[in-house]
């Protein structure tokens, strides 16, 4: 037992739709015989809250208290025994033990500013806008360091890796002007990445930060790990939450 974050259900609240316990990947949460949700076993929980959005009457929040920690191998078991394979392969961190380490010191992973060239090529449009706005290397929140120099005294993009397939001329639109780092809330090893980004922005001056997610639940997580990673940074910033549609419009929050 220790102190984390999990689920709490307002059962007064509840009227039994049952959305978050489809939004809930891990499975943590079901329906009673009385028709109100509830957390079946805190080791089921992974405590991201990817059920929040999807609740019409606001009974769902992340509270901290002492619980169980997150299971994700025994959540992905109760996962494939009780939906199948497909859905099983979703549970957060099931897979991260089989991951393949990165090999120290890779040539790939070395800080690097990307010196930007200027374009005299232009879009069917007519717009100038053909050329890549990504002024750094590397940019998954895994490899990039805290020391890195490009983010001083930066405007910081953090984006669901998705964001970029969804929303047209991202570089145009978002990545402008701005240091990137990109990460999935679902499929990564998210605990980490709250404590990295504090690192970004205590080590550095940052002079904006804004999140880009999907319209999708699972993927609210990481606007929730950017909250905490600044409330452990010690420093008061702002955060700008755009929202990505499978349609590509953004929406400002």
């Amino acid at each position: 037992m220790g102190l984390r974050k999990i689920i709490e259900i307002d059962r007064d609240s509840c009227n039994g739709c049952g959305l978050c316990t489809k939004a809930c990947a891990e499975g943590a949460l079901e329906l009673d015989n009385e028709g109100k949700a509830v957390l079946i076993r805190e080791i089921f929980c992974d405590g991201l809250g990817a059920c929040l959005d999807v609740c019409p009457t606001g009974a769902l929040k992340v509270v901290e208290r002492d619980s169980e920690d997150y299971n994700p191998q025994i959540t992905y078991e109760h996962v494939l025994k009780s939906q199948g394979e497909a859905a099983a392969k979703l549970v957060h961190g099931a897979q991260e033990k089989e991951s393949p380490k990165l090999a120290c010191g890779c040539p790939g992973t070395m800080a690097k500013e990307i010196k930007k060239k200027v374009s005299t090529e232009q879009n069917s449009n007519g717009n100038d806008n053909l050329m890549s706005e990504l002024s750094q290397w590397p940019i998954q929140l895994q490899l990039v360091s805290p020391q890195a120099p490009y983010f001083n005294k930066s405007d910081l993009l953090i984006a669901a890796d998705c964001t970029a397939f969804a929303l047209n001329n991202f570089h145009g639109k978002l990545l402008k002007g701005k240091k990137l780092v990109i990460a999935c809330p679902k499929l990564d090893n998210s605990e980490s990445y709250i404590t990295k980004i504090a690192e970004i922005i205590k080590q550095n001056v940052i002079y904006s930060l804004t999140v880009a997610i999907m319209i999708v639940p699972c993927c609210s997580g990481l606007y929730r790990i950017a909250e905490e990673a600044v409330k452990l940074s010690g420093k008061d910033i702002a955060i700008r939450k755009l929202v990505i549609t499978l349609e590509g419009d953004v929406k400002a929050e």
